[in-house]
C-alpha cells in the first residue's frame, strides 16, 4: 500500500470520527444546534488537512501537491466552516474570520517567497 493510499484511508477514518463527534455534540449533549453540525465538520476537517500539510512537508514526494497548497486548502475549509458557524451569531464575525484567514494566507505566501 502506498503512502498516498494510507493517507487517504487515514483521512477517511478521521472524517468519520469528526462526523461522529459533531453528531454527539448535537444529539445527546445538546451543545450545538442542528444547523451547526455541517460547519463544525468542515472546520474540524480543515484542521485535519492542515495536519496533513505538516505531514506532507516532512516527506515531500515528486509530482505531488506541495505542502503549502494543502495548508491553504485546510485554512480555507476552517474559514468556511468557522464563518458558517459564526453566521448564526452575527454576519460580522463571518466576515472577520474570512478576512483574517485571507490575510494569514497572503502573509504566509509573501514570507514564503
Amino acid at each position: 500500500m502506498t503512502t498516498r493510499a494510507k493517507r487517504g484511508l487515514l483521512s477517511m477514518g478521521v472524517f468519520l470520527v469528526i462526523v461522529v463527534v459533531s453528531i454527539l455534540l448535537y444529539l445527546p449533549l445538546d451543545l450545538i444546534q442542528v444547523g451547526s453540525v455541517v460547519p463544525l465538520v468542515l472546520a474540524l476537517f480543515g484542521c485535519w488537512v492542515v495536519v496533513l500539510a505538516g505531514m506532507r512537508s516532512s516527506r515531500p514526494q515528486k509530482y505531488e501537491r506541495r505542502a503549502f497548497s494543502t495548508f491553504a486548502w485546510g485554512l480555507f475549509l476552517i474559514a468556511i466552516g468557522g464563518a458558517w458557524f459564526m453566521f448564526s451569531y452575527s454576519w460580522i464575525y463571518s466576515i472577520v474570520i474570512l478576512l483574517l484567514v485571507m490575510a494569514a494566507l497572503v502573509l504566509i505566501a509573501a514570507l514564503k517567497k
